[in-house]
């Protein structure tokens, strides 16, 4: 059975518990981001850490969060993990008042159909920050108890 938490990524022990993991999960295709700014997750198997996710407010969207990793060990992928921590996000990025969430993945067709999965739509930001192949990712988050309006940067018309 997996399960998960939401951790304190300023915490030593758990900020280092994440590094590892991203170390594990990335394989320094990515640096490692700073695990004091945002939320972060771990999710466990058995009690062992066998994956991570962190939502940080996003740089290029206002009112937004932005999923900054995601990463699950190969041998535990194929068991919806990367989906369950995006939904913990979206819930965290929703009590966070936030309007969207962007993100975005670059040659990583899993991640890519698991936005897909998750109702996320690509778009085209006004200023990318990518790579000239990077796909760009969206989902308006649904406020409790507010009436929905979607702000000019987190439409999905363009």
């Amino acid at each position: 059975m997996y399960r998960i938490r939401e951790v304190d990524g300023f915490d030593d022990d758990f900020g280092d518990v994440i590094a590892d993991l991203h170390r594990l999960t990335f394989f320094g295709s990515a640096p490692v981001p700073e695990l004091d700014v945002g939320h972060w997750w771990l999710a466990y198997h058995d009690g062992l850490a066998v994956g991570f996710g962190g939502l940080v407010p996003s740089a290029h969207v206002r009112n937004a969060g932005y999923f900054c990793r995601v990463g699950v060990l190969k041998r535990h992928s194929g068991n919806a993990l990367q989906l369950r921590l995006m939904r913990c996000m979206e819930a965290r990025a929703r009590s966070n008042g936030w309007q969207c969430i962007v993100s975005d993945t670059t040659d990583n067709i899993i991640s890519a159909n698991n936005f897909i999965r998750a109702g996320y739509r690509l778009y085209k930001p006004e200023y990318p920050w990518g790579w000239a192949n990077t796909l760009y990712w969206r989902k308006p988050i649904r406020l409790e108890g507010r009436r929905f309006r979607d702000p000019v940067s987190c439409r999905g018309d363009d």
